[in-house]
């Protein structure tokens, strides 16, 4: 038996669509057939060498599958059985650093990832875009049997991405409910998922940011939660900084939530925050250069500002019993997902690029 898996041979360059022989699978391994593997902005990153991973690989950590072969005695030990959905997480935190002994593994300063293995020697398929994977149990999530894992794969990181973001708001005693107004800025999948999950937890009033010309993605927002939707491409950046700041009678919003990955969206960010307003910041995750910021006023307002570069294993369990506990949003989301074939990445990535999806998947 042969398996397809996209290639990255490096920046700019096009993904070798290659075969591999299916092997056995490895002690501590689960082996899962693709369901869905999701195109992460990481990976358009890598691609666009704004980020660095070593070629030739196979990248890609977002897969959803089907897990057909594993030790099932060993498998039990993590809730796991031959014929579960599962969600492969790719982190692999060390548990003795500072970070992990302090209950923040997400910020593990010797992480590990289980996509890191060559192509050159078996199983080769550890990345997430192939028609078959090979992950750690202990990194398999099984998904609830009442949810379609293709919906489930639709967010599967940027939902846990955003709920990590949120949970250590919570830890900062960040209180988001009922009285909270928010901003989420861009609206890629983990913002549109911002916008739907800090509608459920309640907040008062939810706008979202966005640029360019897509209306489509607009009108989305607002069927998401979203109560307004400014367009800076279309409208003035300042005139919706002033609107903004027409919150909480002239002080600003209480929450504003980076999910556009642009520099030049962190000055507004910090602008229509109210004193002691809270940025939460997991969307700028590449070097894609520096902007002017004014620091005094993190100092004038007193602002909390959160970065959130990762998630844990915890996230991704809250961020499937989200999905289980609103059920009737499953056939939205998974109208967000456009699917390629594992043949086409390399259009797959040229339309995720080019803003055409909300969410870009591979499938067999």
């Amino acid at each position: 038996m042969k398996a397809k898996a996209a290639v990255f041979k490096g920046p700019f360059k096009p993904f070798e669509i290659k075969e591999f022989e299916v092997t056995k699978t490895p002690s501590g391994y689960g082996k899962s057939e693709l369901i869905a593997s999701g195109v992460c902005g990481t990976d358009l990153h890598f691609h666009r060498g704004t980020l660095f991973v070593q070629p030739p690989t196979v990248i890609g950590h977002e897969f959803v599958g089907k897990l057909v072969e594993c030790d099932e005695k060993e498998a039990e030990k993590y809730g796991l059985k031959v014929g579960d959905n599962v969600i492969a997480d790719i982190a692999v935190p060390c548990g003795e650093c500072l970070l992990c002994k302090t209950g923040d593994d997400a910020n593990c300063v010797n992480m590990k990832v289980t996509n890191g293995g060559s192509i050159d020697e078996p199983p080769y398929l550890y990345g997430g875009f192939a028609e078959v994977n090979y992950t750690p149990l202990s990194n398999l999530i099984k998904i609830p049997d009442s949810l379609d894992p293709r919906a489930a794969a639709v967010f599967a990181c940027p939902g846990p991405t955003a709920v990590h973001a949120v949970r250590l708001a919570k830890q900062a005693n960040i209180n988001i409910g009922k009285d909270t107004v928010a901003v989420v800025q861009g609206l890629g999948p983990v913002g549109c998922f911002a916008v739907m999950y800090l509608k459920a937890l309640g907040v008062k009033k939810l706008y979202a940011i966005t640029a360019g010309d897509n209306k489509e993605r607009e009108a989305l927002a607002l069927k998401l939660g979203a109560d307004k939707v400014f367009n800076i491409t279309r409208e003035d950046k300042d005139e919706v900084t002033k609107e903004l700041q027409k919150e909480n009678g002239g002080l600003g919003v209480d929450l504003c939530f980076e999910a556009s990955g642009a520099p030049s969206a962190v000055p507004q960010g910090m602008n229509i925050l109210r004193n002691r307003g809270a940025y939460l910041i997991p969307g700028q995750y590449s070097n894609s250069g520096g902007v002017e910021i004014q620091p005094q006023l993190i100092t004038f307002k007193a602002l909390l500002m959160i970065g959130s570069s990762q998630y844990s294993i915890c996230d991704v369990k809250t961020y499937l019993e989200f999905l289980k506990d609103h059920i009737e949003l499953q056939d939205t989301v998974l109208k967000l997902g456009s699917f390629y074939h594992i043949s086409d990445t390399n259009k797959a990535f040229e339309d995720a690029k080019a803003g055409k999806n909300v969410k870009t998947l591979l499938i067999k």
